[in-house]
């Protein structure tokens, strides 16, 4: 864990409270205490030992960064709570699953891929602008659309004094009185491609996202959730999911014993067989006369119990 002082809006979304904008409105609205000290002011920092709680209760330690690929069905907020009574994606998601928040939002009948992180800081970093990641979707409009319709979009447009940076768009096929669209763009405003198709008069009946940044929604079914595995967060945003342990030293291998030599003529320790005792599970070498050397001790091609002449 680092030792360097962070900004108390931070540290509250790292422990997934809330992103860091709406950490900041929590704190200004008073309901965080730093070592029994309540403050109203984001502009603070934090070190690793503070106490920290919120409504009177600490706030968990940060836990790994973890982020999930959701498929978003038609017909659900991408909201905490909706103050018409409209069901959430929260509503939807598998009761097992950790307090999360969306990345960026989908509408009410939009749908497809949706990222999901415990990590209030990641979140706000994905959904910067500077980011840069291209988010794309297939989209379903009625009417039929001509490269020439379409060239607004690519060029960039302003709608209601809002201005729409430029897109990619491709025409997939027509179908009947609908025409399949592919649509990328690098910045999510408030029903920005609905309102770009509307203002050259195509209706979007589908819009479907397939893609944000390096995540697709490939093959993930309809309602279902996954996470991300932590090699593909590594090498696609640089996180890890602990701290690197250094490598375990190798067991350092004991000295050698020292051997100690027997004195001639010494007597070995009782207990203790002598250098000359034969090694266990083997007989003792037998032959040559009798208190003589064992055979074949002598030098080569003399017979034990003789000696030349």
């Amino acid at each position: 864990m680092t030792q360097d002082p962070e900004r108390i809006a931070k540290r509250l979304a790292r422990a997934g409270i809330a992103s860091r904008r709406e950490a900041e409105r929590i704190i200004e609205e008073g309901r965080v205490a730093v070592n029994g000290r309540r403050i109203d002011s984001p502009a603070l920092n934090v070190l690793p030992g503070d106490v920290i709680t919120l409504d009177g209760k600490p706030i968990a330690e940060p836990e790994p960064v973890r982020m999930w690929r959701y498929h978003k069905p038609a017909g659900l907020v991408t909201t905490t709570a909706d103050e018409k009574g409209r069901k959430t994606i929260f509503d939807a998601l598998p009761e097992d699953m950790p307090r999360v928040m969306s990345v960026g939002r989908l509408d009410l009948s939009s749908e497809g891929l949706l990222l999901l992180t415990n990590d209030g800081d990641l979140k706000r970093r994905l959904e910067l602008p500077s980011t840069g990641w291209l988010r794309k979707y297939r989209v379903r409009a009625k009417g039929e659309p001509t490269v020439d319709m379409l060239e607004p979009l690519r060029k960039g447009m302003t709608i209601d004094g809002e201005r729409f940076a430029p897109m990619q768009v491709e025409i997939d096929r027509q179908q009947g009185a609908n025409a399949w669209l592919t649509i990328g763009l690098r910045e999510g405003r408030n029903r920005e491609i609905r309102r770009a198709l509307e203002a050259v008069g195509l209706e979007v009946n589908r819009l479907i996202r397939i893609s944000y940044g390096p995540f697709q929604l490939g093959e993930l079914p309809r309602g279902a959730v996954e996470e991300i595995r932590p090699k593909v967060l590594r090498d696609q945003l640089g996180i890890k999911r602990e701290p690197d342990k250094p490598a375990p030293k190798a067991p350092e291998k004991p000295a050698p014993k020292a051997r100690t030599v027997a004195r001639p003529g010494a007597k070995p320790k009782p207990g203790k067989p002598g250098p000359d005792a034969p090694r266990p599970g083997k007989p003792p070498v037998r032959g040559g006369a009798k208190g003589g050397a064992p055979r074949g001790a002598g030098p080569k091609g003399a017979r034990p119990g003789r000696t030349r002449s």
